[in-house]
């Protein structure tokens, strides 16, 4: 596998912890950040909210901000619908009967009826639980949220670092990918 970034040599630029240029290494976490940014922020399909709206509601009442926190936190972050796309998903499902709303102290609370809970006992696993939350797999929605996190604190510390620190940050981010490396060989 090519570690490489296009007009740099080594996995960061001029040999990451042999003398990487600040602006090698700057650049290459541009583009991690910039990879996967798209990757985190991944747009789900419009039944994915409807789905995770049932699945939510067949654990229990909530209003609709909730339900929004719910999925992100249940996603990894890696995913957080719109109060305008929940709210006219919730909209929807009471008009075809599957739910219904009480005002509470100020609020709507949703709760399913019992053909709602037909329904998402019918639909299978929340979207999260499935398709990973808009990655490559269950579980996978972690990383690329890792990664841009990471990328951000290599960005911080090449704007804010002294030479020395952007030189031990450098060999913290090589060791880090003989790491990954070894996570992959292993059996």
């Amino acid at each position: 596998m090519n570690t490489s970034f296009p007009g740099t040599s080594g996995p960061f630029g001029a040999g990451v912890g042999g003398g990487a240029t600040a602006e090698n290494m700057w650049q290459a976490f541009e583009q991690l950040r910039s990879t996967f940014e798209k990757r985190v922020n991944t747009r789900m399909g419009r039944g994915d909210v409807r789905a995770a709206v049932l699945a939510l509601l067949a654990e229990k009442p909530m209003h609709g901000y909730q339900i929004i926190r719910e999925i992100e936190e249940r996603s990894g972050g890696s995913w957080k619908p719109s109060a305008g796309s929940v709210y006219p998903t919730l909209q929807l499902l009471a008009d075809e009967g599957l739910i219904v709303s009480e005002e509470s102290n100020g609020r709507k609370t949703y709760a399913l009826t019992d053909s709602g809970r037909a329904e998402a006992e019918a639909a299978g696993p929340a979207p999260w639980e499935s398709t990973g939350a808009g990655s490559d797999g269950p579980g996978v929605g972690a990383l690329p949220k890792a990664a841009f996190e990471l990328a951000q604190a290599a960005a911080q510390v090449r704007r804010t670092g002294t030479p020395e620190q952007v030189d031990q940050a450098a060999t913290v981010l090589d060791d880090a990918r003989r790491k990954l490396y070894a996570i992959l060989a292993q059996d």
